[in-house]
């Protein structure tokens, strides 16, 4: 058979990873027409990104189980199916439920995909030299992907629709499918251990967080002392703790309990969640304030966000150099304080101010602030697991920052959207009521940072060579 190019397989194994980040971004700026079309409530227009995010991060570690008993290269085709599938069944939804239960999917089908993608590209580059540029190239190209995703949302909505924001992942999935026997070599090998899944948990999980959130969301219009977000919030928590139990007597769980015994894993795990839950909540309400507030166009919003996404990228460089000269808690520290000083700059926007002087200060301190949180504590989360703990270590962190956010993002919603309800009722104007709202939803955001501070001090200060940091970004 003849020789594949390393180079050629990692080129269609990061063009899939970039789709599934540039999904987490690219609906943001179509949320105001989405809404306007599908006659989506502000209560539940949160799900549209929600349910993405909740079904990859709950998914995530069974998708990986699943690369390792049936073969990476099999489920990363059988997940980019999944993905490109229900991107066509999103753009094509006519109803909000029609379009959650798509995005749902999707979610799943990126938390199959992603995970055997980068075990395929463990496998196709040796340790050492090779392999480290592959992953540059992998983290730069999914760093990209969530940054170009504003400005390409923008330039679709604006030029076709919303649908388009959906559409544009099908030629993009059908591409790589046909690539795939081509550039991706399929490698099999074999497996120590019980060849089980673990799908008790994953279902359990997957649940509970899901009541947890439809229980946060719907405490806005029902009151948190109602029977329906009571009954939620309350079944929720007992799914979770099914789910501990499940996991603990597993043969082969979704999340070794064991791993938690690490302070570093266990605290670093908080900080990520927190961030993740700062994150999203800024993203998805900034987006809707620059178009419904300050009358933005889908591009000229995707356009104002580009330079978050420049800082973000200037964070990660700073921040992966920082920590071998200063320590990892001290870089976290420092970005948590940007990160919180960039919210609080942006909770003081109007609703006409200037764009460079109200604006621009906060993306920027945010996304040199949020990126430089999310280097360290990858690099401690994984700094005193067992080599062969790391791949479920990672896991564990990718999977909480993605809860995290779906969490952090239903409770900020439902009290910024609590908060312009109550403006309105006392008779400010729409727009002024939204500032409101926007105002109240970032200092929310605001109190996530501040507490990752009190996370943060709680980390162990660690000096890594780089070496350790090469690994802890293979194992992100």
């Amino acid at each position: 058979m003849r020789q594949r190019s390393p180079w050629a397989t990692l080129a269609v194994l990061a063009l899939a990873q970039f789709i599934v980040v540039l999904d987490v971004t690219i609906v943001n700026v179509a949320l105001p027409d989405i809404q306007a079309d599908l006659g989506f409530t502000p209560e539940t227009l949160q799900w549209v990104i929600s349910a993405y995010t909740l079904l990859f991060g709950g998914f995530l570690l069974l998708g990986g189980r699943a690369a390792d008993l049936l073969g990476s290269r099999r489920v990363f085709i059988a997940g980019l199916a999944l993905f490109g599938v229900s991107s066509l069944v999103a753009g094509l939804a006519n109803s909000s439920e029609f379009l959650i239960a798509a995005r749902a999917v999707q979610g799943l089908g990126g938390a199959l995909l992603s995970p055997a993608a980068l075990a395929l590209l463990m496998v196709t580059f040796d340790h050492g030299r090779d392999r480290n540029i592959a992953m540059g190239v992998w983290g730069g190209l999914a760093g990209l992907g969530g940054t170009l995703g504003v400005v390409a949302g923008g330039v679709l909505v604006d030029a076709l629709s919303w649908a388009w924001v959906f559409f544009v992942n099908v030629p993009i999935v059908v591409l790589l499918i046909a690539l795939i026997p081509v550039f991706v070599p399929d490698h099999r090998h074999g497996q120590d251990g019980p060849r089980t899944f673990d799908t008790a948990g994953a279902v359990l999980g997957t649940a509970g967080l899901l009541a947890i959130v439809y229980g946060v969301v719907r405490a806005e219009p029902s009151g948190w002392a109602s029977f329906e977000v009571a009954g939620f919030l309350i079944g929720g928590v007992v799914l979770m703790v099914a789910f501990v139990r499940v996991e603990a007597r597993s043969k082969a769980p979704l999340v070794p309990l064991g791993l938690f015994r690490s302070r570093a894993l266990s605290v670093s795990s908080g900080a990520l969640a927190l961030n993740g839950a700062s994150f999203l909540s800024m993203f998805f309400l900034t987006a809707i304030y620059l178009q419904q507030v300050r009358g933005d166009s889908a591009l000229a919003a995707g356009v104002h966000f580009l330079p978050m996404g420049g800082a973000a990228v200037l964070g990660a460089v700073v921040a992966s150099q920082l920590v071998h000269r200063v320590g990892t808690r001290t870089v976290q520290l420092a970005g948590t304080v940007l990160s919180l000083a960039g919210l609080l700059l942006l909770s003081q926007a109007s609703a006409d101010g200037s764009y460079a002087v109200e604006l621009l200060p906060g993306f920027i301190l945010f996304g040199f602030g949020i990126i430089a949180v999310a280097v360290p504590a990858q690099i401690a989360a994984v700094s005193d697991v067992e080599r062969h703990e790391a791949g479920a270590a990672s896991g564990v962190v990718t999977a909480v920052y993605q809860v995290g956010g779906a969490l952090g993002l239903a409770v900020v919603t439902t009290l910024s959207i609590s908060h312009t309800t109550d403006a309105l009722t006392q008779g400010m104007s729409q727009q002024a009521a939204l500032v409101e709202g926007f105002h109240r939803g970032l200092l929310v955001a605001a109190a996530f940072a501040v507490l990752n501070v009190l996370v943060s001090l709680a980390t162990p200060q660690l000096t890594p060579d780089a070496e350790t940091v090469a690994e802890a970004a293979l194992a992100a």
